[in-house]
């Protein structure tokens, strides 16, 4: 007889984004009672080197401390694992070769989320609106697979990136939810401004901030973190 499913998440990128994920998977589940949740050990420690900062070439590797992480959720019996962290994924392909419990891709998750989802009644197709970190789309972690897919996208301009996203994605690690979602929806504004018809909230800090500051551009947008949690549903589920 084969294992129960266990869902391991590699957190701590941040750990606000952690838990908002983990309230993700609460809300989807469907659950009536305790024994219907699913099943999660989380490894939700802040002290990986940043990201960005590493794919921006001024910070330390990331990834021996990923590995880390990678390697107790498998000591720890996890049958998969999601990290809540758009721009970890630049890292995808070494934490996948190091973990005998597959990994599942939070773009591929989203794109699945994009495709299976109505479209709006609309004269030429939808065009999204890319709002992830400059690491994240230097890697094309979101370009490539939306092109794959056929799916028509556009970026902040690197002044958007400068003066509205990343330091309002600093300000949400920090805590201050007010300022980090104001700038966020203004990125999300522009974007819209620009022609974007529909957003991915596509950094795991975006839709915190967005939910605080404008919750009116929800209705717009796909969340990554919950097509991740969606997926990991289904993983449980089909155990």
């Amino acid at each position: 007889m084969s294992a129960p499913r266990l869902v391991g998440v590699l957190g701590g990128m941040g750990p606000l984004a952690t838990l908002d994920f983990l309230q993700r998977l609460l809300d989807i589940s469907g659950a009536q009672r305790d024994q219907e949740h699913v099943p999660t050990v989380t490894w939700n420690v802040p002290q990986i080197p940043d990201r960005q900062r590493a794919l921006a070439g001024g910070g330390e590797d990331p990834l021996p401390a990923m590995l880390q992480g990678i390697a107790r959720l498998n000591a720890a019996g996890a049958t998969c694992i999601a990290i809540p962290c758009n721009t970890a994924h630049a890292w995808y392909g070494p934490l996948s070769a190091h973990s005998a419990a597959p990994i599942l891709h939070i773009v591929d998750a989203t794109v699945q989320a994009l495709q299976a989802a109505p479209q709006p009644s609309q004269p030429s197709p939808a065009r999204i609106g890319v709002i992830a970190t400059r690491g994240a789309l230097s890697q094309r972690l979101y370009q490539s697979r939306l092109e794959a897919a056929g799916l028509d996208y556009l970026t902040p301009t690197e002044q958007e990136l400068d003066t509205l996203f990343t330091p309002g994605c600093y300000a949400i690690k920090a805590n201050d939810i007010a300022t980090g979602g104001q700038l966020l929806a203004q990125t999300a504004e522009a974007l819209l401004a620009r022609g974007a018809t529909q957003l991915v909230m596509a950094c795991t800090e975006v839709p915190i901030g967005l939910r605080h500051a404008a919750p009116e551009l929800l209705a717009l947008s796909v969340d990554p973190a919950t097509a991740l949690a969606q997926a990991c549903l289904r993983h449980w589920r089909q155990g």
